[in-house]
């Protein structure tokens, strides 16, 4: 009976989780190329080099860091939709957000060997890329994900198919 119970949370919880880790998965990338291109004057570059050569344990407060430094943005953001600026304030959110998501990208590019010498977040991280390939791949065995796709096939099909026709 409990298993009959758990078996729609369970299935929420990962929806609700696969969603998260898609964005992140689709922002992680292109919001790190965009990151990359800022990165490339000098004096980003110079803390580029600084953070490479982190040792771990402080590789990992600056890996904390910007998670502390958006939470009172966030909570701006909150302060706003309560005051009635319900735009303003999901446009923060969703700035912090991909901010937030281009920043963590690029900082854990360059710190993540300095990481990787602290056991016990390697274990975690080797069990985090386990749990997330798992999921992935229940996502993407969904028949929602291959329509999906197929869809978006077919389209980049016909939108290549119209820049070819003179």
């Amino acid at each position: 009976m409990l298993k009959a119970v758990l078996a729609p949370l369970r299935w929420l919880f990962r929806v609700v989780f696969a969603l998260l880790i898609l964005f992140e998965e689709w922002g992680w990338e292109p919001l790190r190329r965009v990151f990359a291109l800022i990165a490339r004057l000098p004096l980003i570059r110079q803390v580029e080099a600084a953070l490479k050569r982190l040792p771990p344990r402080w590789a990992f407060v600056v890996l904390v860091l910007p998670s502390l430094l958006i939470l009172p943005v966030k909570l701006a953001a909150v302060w706003f939709v309560a005051r009635g600026h319900v735009v303003f304030g999901l446009g923060v959110i969703v700035a912090a957000k991909l901010g937030g998501t281009a920043l963590l990208a690029w900082l854990f590019q360059l710190i993540q060997p300095a990481l990787m010498q602290l056991g016990w977040f390697a274990r975690l991280y080797a069990r985090w890329a386990a749990w997330k390939a798992e999921l992935l791949a229940w996502v993407r065995a969904s028949g929602v994900w291959r329509t999906a796709r197929a869809i978006k096939l077919r389209v980049k099909r016909l939108f290549r198919r119209g820049r070819q026709t003179p």
